[in-house]
């Protein structure tokens, strides 16, 4: 006997509404595809430096410049994109990022000289920082809040997902010959072309749509995510957030009743880089020769360390909407600060290398579980509707920054003070995080974009 198969078979309810599973999904992943680029980039490098540094003939100081330039391109990314993706929407500016994404990983692998090397890194740079911004961002603004968490937060699953295939294309390019490192850098294209062709499948944010007076197209976009009744709440919902906007200013981030909320924004972004993890991820081969292990596993090492990361941001994506951001945020900092001390002790005492080992793998599954998917979530959700691009814009600037920081002052630290007081440093770090967060982040999981706006105007 045959039996019909309901068409709305990949939804779920939620509440009053019923919600699209599938397009929803789709969505987010396709977003979330940027993330993968993210940490592809960020990661594929630390493979390829002793050749490249060897082909160009690089200094120490050139070969710094050389691995840290990423940053400054993505500075500038994340000043453009917030502007960019106001302007021309979410979606565009990531088809620009995709582009972006390919044509700097053949351009930086195949340059012939350090200046185009640089220039291409350089512009990767520019996709890593826009993608940083616009991809929680337009996943935020189209996901239905009792999701919209999870969803976010697999963002943060696909760079760490990018992070450990960076790690494997430079484990299984390594042997490829004098090109190696070409190879290296250009296998980035082929998930970004992925990307730009992936896109073309997905809509436009809706909040953006409405902001543009581009109602009926949102309504359409909202209707499919959670049917009609849903599209016609949120809609208006969405349409009030915006009737007290005249124009969009940078100035309004320093307005009296929103500069709080930027305040708090720019603390997520910039301690979720000071904690420590930035500088096991850079620096995990030189950590573990120096507790004894053998040079010629730094590239298994690398590989661990992002199946760590990959597989311990699953707890984050089930618990974000169960557990809260803010106590995530809590007991990922208060945890962070305590394993940070036990490193410290472990290199202080001379402790076993199986030690160190298990220690930082910890620091780095704690990261994932908490602090790494959490900071996306809670930058994309954060600031209010009418300055939401210009705020995650500065947020995200703040971020590269830290990073920067605490990526090029890891090696002076651990020559000039040791390893144990490094490591207290940034033990030091987690706990003021850890104040900052129970004295000003309030949790927000289940409400929507423009519930979290009045709660925080509330608060400031």
């Amino acid at each position: 006997m045959a039996i019909a198969i309901p068409t709305q078979l990949d939804t779920a309810s939620r509440g009053t509404h019923v919600y699209n599973l599938q397009y929803i999904y789709l969505i987010s992943i396709v977003a979330a595809l940027g993330g993968l680029l993210f940490g592809f980039d960020m990661a594929i490098i630390s493979g390829t430096v002793r050749f490249f540094s060897d082909f160009f003939r690089l200094t120490n100081i050139e070969t710094g410049w050389a691995v840290g330039c990423i940053n400054l391109g993505s500075a500038v990314g994340a000043l453009v994109a917030g502007k960019l993706s106001d302007t021309i929407g979410r979606k565009k500016t990531l088809v620009l990022c995709a582009l972006l994404f390919a044509i700097s990983g053949v351009g930086t692998g195949w340059a012939m000289g350090f200046t185009t090397f640089i220039f291409f890194r350089l512009l990767s740079g520019v996709a890593v920082g826009a993608a940083a911004l616009v991809c929680p961002m337009y996943i935020a603004e189209t996901a239905p809040a009792p999701l919209r968490g999870r969803l976010v937060a697999i963002y943060q699953l696909a760079i760490t997902t990018g992070i450990l295939l960076a790690y494997l294309a430079n484990y299984l390019l390594l042997n490829t010959g004098v090109n190696n490192w070409r190879w290296m850098f250009s296998s980035q294209s082929l998930p970004a072309i992925f990307f730009f062709f992936s896109l073309f499948l997905v809509a436009e944010s809706p909040r953006w749509l409405i902001r543009k007076q581009r109602n009926e197209l949102a309504n359409e976009v909202l209707a499919r995510i959670g049917g009609v009744g849903y599209a016609k709440q949120e809609s208006e919902t969405i349409r009030q957030s915006f009737s007290q906007e005249i124009k969009e200013n940078i100035r309004d981030l320093f307005s009296k009743d929103l500069f709080g909320i930027v305040l708090v924004g720019i603390g997520i972004a910039v301690f979720s880089q000071a904690d420590g993890q930035n500088s096991l991820f850079s620096y995990a081969p030189a950590i573990f020769q120096q507790a004894g292990m053998a040079e010629d596993s730094a590239f298994l090492q690398s590989v661990i360390l992002g199946l760590i990361n990959f597989v311990f941001t699953f707890f984050a994506i089930g618990a974000i909407d169960k557990i809260g951001r803010r106590y995530l945020l809590l007991y990922g900092s208060a945890l962070l600060c305590v394993d940070a001390l036990a490193l410290a002790a472990a290199f202080y005492f001379q402790w076993p290398g199986y030690w160190i080992l298990t220690f930082v793998l910890g620091f780095i599954a704690i990261y994932a579980a908490t602090l790494g998917p959490v900071t996306w979530v809670a930058l994309s959700e954060i600031f209010p509707n009418r300055i939401r691009g210009n705020a995650m814009a500065l947020s995200t600037l703040a971020l590269w920054i830290a990073n920067f920081f605490t990526t090029a002052s890891f090696p002076v630290m651990k020559t000039y003070l040791g390893l144990p007081a490094t490591f207290c440093i940034h033990a030091g770090i987690c706990l003021i995080y850890f104040v900052f967060v129970k004295a000003n982040v309030p949790e927000t999981k289940g409400k929507s974009l423009e519930e979290i706006e009045l709660l925080l105007t509330k608060r400031s």
